[in-house]
């Protein structure tokens, strides 16, 4: 097999042999984790005879703690002391089951423990069971895996292909697990390319950490990105993630590579921190989109109150149906003091999701305030495998450089994209390295142009301003009002009780018997009136309360209120004991305004010429943050001429016509 279309079309060749004890969402639950032992089987095949003599000379030595003697022999961070390969277990049929069983179990702790996460002695005995072990194991000794026919890259792309297709039988999320290539390698750019003189240096060392790494695919891209720039560099990579199968392929992959698979932890980033304390270099991240967080909710909540921003949750929390900022949030906490570089991709609801005083406003007031926010990259549509929908990266650091200090550059790389020559899923566009270079350019040239604009931090922030109008109300009696006030539960609550026996029955007695004084002292009043003045209807109504000689509880004295009245401009201004106007709920309004401009000014010039009675509570005013990226970028295309839209229809009218009359005919 000569490429990678062909390897991955074989490996998924092996599902014929499944169908029956399997249905095609079940599929990778067998291929996947076959696929990574043949991939160490054959890692591991040029060693393997030096590893049995080495590990037969140890067992006489008393040595306890031989594996990290069997790795150097194995030329690996792993090893197998099984007489078994492939080959070999092709060899014996009748047993395939215990060799093959026999096999995993003689691997290192490490490599054993991703057999582990994917489940996969189960799986042997299921397809023991239905006699298909043996014809799936001879059908993957075809193949060859070993990284001098498989560079590691291409073993990335086998296992991404491979999680697609059977996300895609299953309906299930690919965007969970991975991000395209290409993608990847545009992140790693703008986050290595203002450091590329350091990284140059011989010897250096760098951390990177992904808190939802997946099989890993942004660890990979980063590390080989480093090697490419400098040789003598070293990228430490650190992961996390809480899907048994990505993170066993992960595992799998940095152990191939010569990294330490202690590095990638098991579960989930936000309540199982398996990394807490540590700091990095650099943070990546392709958080799943639009995902809720009510199961992690008691944790997260629970750190944000006590800990506050002592904790990773400090600035506030997002709505409980999307949690893409939390993700931001926990990796700004692991963030070095002395400066790290973070990107992340987001679609678009975390530009400008939520009003001002919100959970997202406030983790969007925190970034920009504190100057982190460096830039955002709007990709183009259908760049993902699971969704077609807007996307963007977000870059942060807290090292800007001096020219980018207290500026955000938003860059629209929307139209920079070449077609793909076959669609996978719903990605159906992808970058090409030429289009990578240009935004990496168009990143590094801070000169405004039509795709790269700077702002200001606060151009980014506003003032959202509670618009007040008065209350206006008139009050008229009349018997629909007071059949209206029947329905209203404050009045029907005078003729109920919670007690029982003879005492309840008295106290409804008592209320039915209210209920009917206030319906008929609310008769003697005049339906004709109409009172623009509450003042002057409160003064009708205590009068009658009187002259009927009840008590009336305060609840069902709001609620006549509320039911006699109707708003009515030409009605006098309600006000409160201090003599101030009373608020219309019902009117109430709010207004952005940008920070750099004066509330005052704007108030003046755009509200008060429309509602000259209109007034700001300054109470309610808060500070917001947005990032309205379409509207820096949105371009005006004027309508076409009436007289070519007249033309156009005239000329359909036509057709439709001449086609009307072919059918009569």
């Amino acid at each position: 097999m000569s490429n990678f279309s062909e390897r991955v079309s074989f490996i998924w060749s092996v599902a014929d042999l499944l169908r029956g004890p399997y249905k095609p969402a079940q599929y990778g639950k067998v291929i996947l984790p076959l696929t990574v032992l043949r991939r160490l089987d054959c890692v591991l095949e040029p060693t393997k005879q030096k590893v049995l003599d080495k590990a037969a000379s140890l067992k006489a030595s008393g040595i306890k703690d031989i594996e990290p003697i069997l790795n150097k022999a194995a030329g690996q961070k792993f090893h197998n002391t099984s007489k078994w390969d492939f080959q070999r277990l092709k060899g014996d049929p009748d047993k395939i089951s215990t060799n093959l069983a026999h096999y995993i179990k003689t691997f290192s702790s490490k490599a054993r423990q991703i057999f582990e996460f994917f489940e996969f002695e189960k799986e042997i005995a299921k397809l023991a069971e239905a006699n298909r072990l043996y014809l799936v194991v001879s059908k993957f000794a075809e193949i060859d895996l070993h990284p001098s026919v498989v560079p590691n890259y291409e073993m990335g792309l086998i296992f991404e292909d491979l999680i697609r297709r059977f996300n895609e039988a299953s309906n299930e999320t690919a965007g969970d697990h991975f991000t395209p290539r290409e993608v990847i390698r545009l992140m790693v750019n703008l986050l290595f390319t203002p450091d590329s003189q350091v990284l140059r240096t011989p010897g250096t060392i760098r951390t990177l950490y992904d808190p939802a790494c997946g099989t890993g695919g942004m660890l990979s891209v980063a590390e080989e990105f480093l090697r490419e720039l400098n040789p003598d560099a070293k990228l430490e990579v650190f992961g996390q993630d809480y899907n048994n199968e990505a993170f066993a392929i992960c595992c799998s992959d940095m152990m191939i590579k010569g990294q330490h698979s202690d590095n990638i932890k098991f579960g989930d980033s936000f309540t199982q921190d398996g990394l807490a304390g540590k700091k990095f270099d650099y943070l990546l991240a392709n958080p799943p989109f639009g995902v809720e967080w009510k199961p992690q909710a008691d944790k997260i909540i629970a750190e944000h109150e006590e800990k506050g921003f002592d904790g990773r949750f400090g600035p506030g929390l997002p709505r409980i149906n999307d949690g893409s900022l939390l993700f931001i949030m926990h990796m700004i906490a692991k963030m070095k003091a002395e400066g790290s570089r973070l990107a992340i991709v987001f679609n678009g609801s975390p530009l400008f999701t939520g009003d001002a005083g919100s959970g997202e406003s406030e983790i969007r007031k925190w970034i920009i305030e504190s100057d982190w926010l460096e830039a955002i990259v709007a990709l183009p549509t259908e760049m993902f495998y699971n969704t077609g929908i807007a996307t963007y990266i977000w870059i942060l650091t807290n090292r800007k450089r001096r020219e980018r200090r207290g500026k955000v550059q938003l860059i629209n790389a929307t139209d920079l994209y070449v077609k793909m020559r076959k669609n996978l899923g719903n990605k159906r566009n992808e970058l090409s390295n030429e289009n990578i270079a240009e935004i990496v350019d168009l990143y590094g040239d801070l000169t405004k142009n039509g795709r790269s604009k700077l702002f200001d931090n606060r151009d980014f922030g506003f003032h959202q301003i509670t618009v007040e109008r008065p209350l206006k109300l008139a009050f008229q009696v009349t018997p629909e009002r007071i059949e209206a006030l029947k329905e209203e539960s404050a009045f029907q609550k005078l003729a109920t009780s919670k007690k029982r026996g003879r005492e309840g029955k008295s106290e409804i007695d008592a209320g039915q018997a209210l209920q009917l004084g206030i319906e008929q002292m609310l008769k003697t009043m005049d339906a004709s009136i109409v009172d623009k003045n509450r003042s002057g209807f409160e003064v009708r109504l205590v009068s009658a309360i009187d002259q009927a000689g009840i008590k009336i509880p305060v609840p069902v004295r709001k609620a006549i209120f509320s039911v006699m009245s109707e708003r009515d401009e030409s009605a006098e201004i309600c006000r409160d004991a201090d003599g101030n106007p009373e608020p219309d709920a019902e009117m109430r309004d709010y207004e952005n305004v940008p920070l750099k401009e004066d509330i005052h000014d704007f108030f003046k010039r755009e509200v008060l010429p429309h509602v000259p009675d209109a007034w700001i509570d300054e109470s309610k005013t808060r500070i917001g943050y947005e990032i309205p990226f379409n509207r820096h970028f949105y371009v005006f295309k004027p309508p076409r001429p009436l007289d070519e839209i007249d033309a156009e229809l005239k000329t359909v009218a036509g057709r439709i016509m001449t086609m009307l009359e072919g059918l009569a005919e």
